[in-house]
């Protein structure tokens, strides 16, 4: 179908790319000129800043509460924003949005950004928190059962990566990954996929922008070929934890996300892809205010909510 007719009315205001070299600093201030005050944002029982030590160094993080209860599922949360852009407040609705719709405790990774911080500054970040929910969660209020990542776009790189790093040092209490649009696969050759070309232009995210919104993070050291990188190129995906995908029609990632999904199904991981018709990449950050799209949350609900933990 068409694009949804909310988003092409924003994309028509949208300037046209003019090539000019990415500035993180400016670019991180108009988001965050962006984020809604305080009182205009979701209500949950508790929301609070907190610093998690991981073995990495000391990570933000912000926990949300959806209700008063004696016991919770985690959910770790990973944004988006091509490695170098996204923060604990430019994703705080999304956040808040996951904490009400699955009833998990959320925990908001602020981890370290490219180009500041070279690779794997922000993957050890996430992978730190992790572990370190764990080891904190009788304090957290741990059902001690259920712990689930997610992630939205390169929130979703790290989802995947995370899961696998876990799964690769043994640490087996990972039981659920979300990915929302993930970037799977940093090599950008745009015969790849069949999505790179068909969504090449005028969506919002263009397939010629790729390689200079991600340069920040191959230039620190990223290596596309490096399965921590790019997880759709790490050959074993046994054992993983179970998967819900969601991807987007006119998303040039659209593909490889489907594709990963398939590779987990084939290597028996239970693994749900589900396609977003009309909306495009960041349908989750920017207009889950769309009751259509909004439904992305309460899906992800009804899939950490029906598994049963391991």
């Amino acid at each position: 179908m068409t694009i949804h007719p909310e988003i092409a009315k924003i994309l028509s205001t949208l300037p046209a790319p003019d090539g000019s070299p990415l500035n993180p600093a400016a670019m991180r201030a108009g988001e965050a000129a962006q984020v809604p005050p305080l009182e205009d944002r979701l209500p949950l029982h508790r929301v609070e800043d907190r610093t998690a030590a991981t073995a990495d160094g000391d990570v933000p993080v912000r926990i949300y509460t959806p209700v008063e209860a004696d016991t919770y599922g985690l959910l770790v949360y990973f944004h988006g924003g091509a490695f170098f852009l996204g923060s604990l407040d430019t994703h705080d609705h999304v956040a808040r949005a996951l904490a009400k719709e699955t009833g998990y405790k959320v925990i908001s990774v602020g981890y370290r950004l490219a180009p500041e911080a070279g690779f794997p500054a922000g993957l050890d970040d996430c992978y730190g928190v992790v572990r370190w929910a764990v080891d904190q969660g009788e304090s957290l209020g741990w059902d001690s059962e259920n712990l689930a990542l997610a992630g939205d776009s390169s929130g979703g790189t790290f989802v995947a990566a995370v899961a696998a790093r876990a799964h690769d040092d043994g640490f087996d209490r990972i039981t659920h990954q979300v990915m929302f649009y993930p970037s799977l696969d940093l090599d950008f050759d745009v015969d790849r996929y069949a999505s790179l070309r068909e969504n090449a232009e005028g969506y919002g995210l263009e397939t010629a922008g790729l390689k200079p919104f991600n340069a920040f993070y191959l230039d620190g050291g990223a290596d596309p070929a490096d399965p921590l990188v790019s997880p759709i190129k790490r050959e074993n995906l046994a054992g993983l934890p179970a998967a819900l995908i969601l991807t987007a029609e006119h998303d040039p990632l659209r593909d490889e996300g489907e594709l990963y999904g398939a590779r987990l199904a084939d290597a028996g991981v239970e693994a749900t892809v589900s396609r977003y018709d009309g909306a495009n990449h960041g349908f989750v950050q920017h207009f889950s205010w769309l009751p259509e799209f909004y439904r992305a949350f309460a899906e992800t609900g009804e899939f950490l909510n029906r598994k049963q933990a391991r």
